[in-house]
């Protein structure tokens, strides 16, 4: 570029952004919007287009230009030379190249304004199934969702041994035992197989709140009430860390699964996250105005979510400390929380209502059915399979069955009470499937651990889908 383009160009840059009228929107051109719109639709609709005129135009030229011919102009008497072709000294075209209307059929055929764009998208005729058509019709896509068909879940095994109500639960990458956490302040381990008790151990002085079980290394993680954080060795069975910090009684706890992390949520309104070997508070997630209920980790960003009494829900940055997203949609307390890998998309489970959001954003997807009468309307524990089953249990004993992906309720289940316990004592707290996601677990109010399994006498002839979607445009947005 020479000096003087150069000049030229700095000097137009110049009046264009100090001149008077800088900032003002330009003026508007309807010609040039007009032209503009129509050469966006002759290219990107060209082909309707022409494909509508020529079957509208090519049977009446047709049949106007073979009238022309048998016929002639206005006076004249009718040419058999054009009907008699082939032999010599026939002029087939002489007089048809006289006629005005046969010369210009040709050009009257691409018409110079293009039709309506409205007209060429939504035109459908009957007796032309075989045109390309478009339809700019929106579609509702909840109305083709069915659920799909999950055979009941029934009650196979309960296991006595807490002496108190059974607050938490965790199952063992190696599906062989589980862990449950109690009131009784003690802390026991189960044969899955069997049910039978193998280990007993003993640390907090008051209910134990949260259990998690490394993936990678022989720890297991429990919290509870009495503001303690303890790792055990599952080894030496017994404590090995400890991690001090939380002001309040530690209601729930989370393992990272990709780096060797914790996250707990705690009474006192925060949530922290601490490192496993050397026991330091890496970060306070402050931000929730009441207890924090439930906490779950994930490997992709956001990788934290907590759910909190404050009717909030949010994800955090674990690379900044801070607030990714804050969920305000639920009008009661937030107490459970359920993860889909699969669909990259998780649950919040409130006394309103069951909400599923999509990460990264957190954007709300639907509400999970809604509840039938006489089911309690607190929910204190969500489980999730990979069949896209979720069970949701309440503080009166109800098991809700949930289709993941339409929220349909194909099932509801009473708790019953051992002997010997009150009707009032039919809650549920916890709950987890096993790692195959055959079994489920639940830990009741009751001192008791159900167990819970597919019917396999049970069929879609014997238990059919009683579903009957809502009508388009009820569907709440919230």
């Amino acid at each position: 570029m020479d000096v003087e383009q150069c000049l030229r160009e700095r000097t137009r840059m110049s009046m264009a952004l100090f001149a008077p009228n800088y900032g003002i929107p330009a003026r508007s051109f309807p010609e040039a919007e007009a032209l503009r719109r129509s050469v966006r639709e002759r290219k990107e609709y060209g082909h309707l287009r022409t494909q509508e005129t020529e079957a509208t135009t090519s049977g009446s030229a047709q049949e106007k230009k073979e009238q022309l011919l048998i016929e002639g102009p206005a006076g004249s008497k009718p040419s058999t030379a054009l009907i008699v072709g082939g032999g010599k000294g026939t002029k087939k075209d002489t007089f048809a190249n006289k006629l005005p209307e046969a010369q210009n059929t040709e050009k009257k055929r691409a018409p110079q304004e293009p039709p309506e764009m409205l007209k060429s998208l939504t035109r459908i005729e009957p007796d032309e199934k075989e045109r390309p058509t478009y339809a700019m019709v929106k579609k509702n896509k909840r109305e083709d969702l069915m659920p799909e068909w999950h055979a009941p879940w029934k009650l196979y095994r309960v296991v006595s041994g807490h002496t108190g109500w059974v607050r938490s639960i965790a199952v063992d990458v190696s599906n062989e035992w589980f862990v449950t956490g109690s009131a009784d302040r003690t802390v026991k381990l189960w044969d899955l197989a069997s049910g039978s008790l193998k280990l007993t151990l003993t640390g907090h002085i008051s209910a134990v709140r949260g259990c998690a079980i490394s993936p990678r290394h022989p720890y297991m993680f429990t919290c509870g009430e009495d503001k303690q954080v303890k790792c055990w060795d599952l080894e030496m069975n017994k404590v090995v860390r400890h991690y001090h910090g939380h002001l309040s009684g530690v209601y729930s706890i989370d393992l990272h699964p990709a780096i060797d992390v914790l996250v707990t949520g705690s009474r006192d309104s925060s949530a922290r996250v601490w490192d496993m070997r050397t026991k330091a508070s890496v970060f306070c997630l402050s931000g929730h105005d009441s207890t924090v209920n439930a906490v779950k980790c994930q490997a992709p960003d956001p990788q934290i979510v907590t759910a909190s009494a404050d009717t909030t829900v949010r994800t955090w940055d674990l690379r900044t400390g801070k607030t990714h997203s804050v969920l305000t949609n639920h009008k009661r307390g937030v107490r459970a929380l359920a993860l889909n890998e699969r669909e990259f998309t998780y649950a919040s489970a409130s006394a309103d209502n069951i909400k599923v959001w999509k990460f990264p954003d957190s954007e709300f997807m639907r509400n999970v059915g809604s509840m039938p009468k006489g089911a309690s309307p607190v929910i204190n524990a969500l489980a999730l399979n990979d069949d896209g089953v979720m069970f949701s249990g309440g503080d009166q004993g109800t098991l809700m069955g949930w289709d993941w992906r339409t929220g349909y309720n194909f099932q509801q289940l009473e708790s019953q009470v051992q002997p010997g316990s009150l009707d009032s004592e039919a809650g549920i707290y916890a709950m987890s499937f096993d790692r195959s996601g055959s079994r489920l677990i639940t830990c009741e109010a009751d001192k008791t651990i159900k167990m819970y399994k597919e019917d396999d006498m049970a069929t879609p002839e014997t238990h059919p889908i009683d579903f009957a979607p809502a009508a388009p445009g009820t569907y709440k947005r919230y």
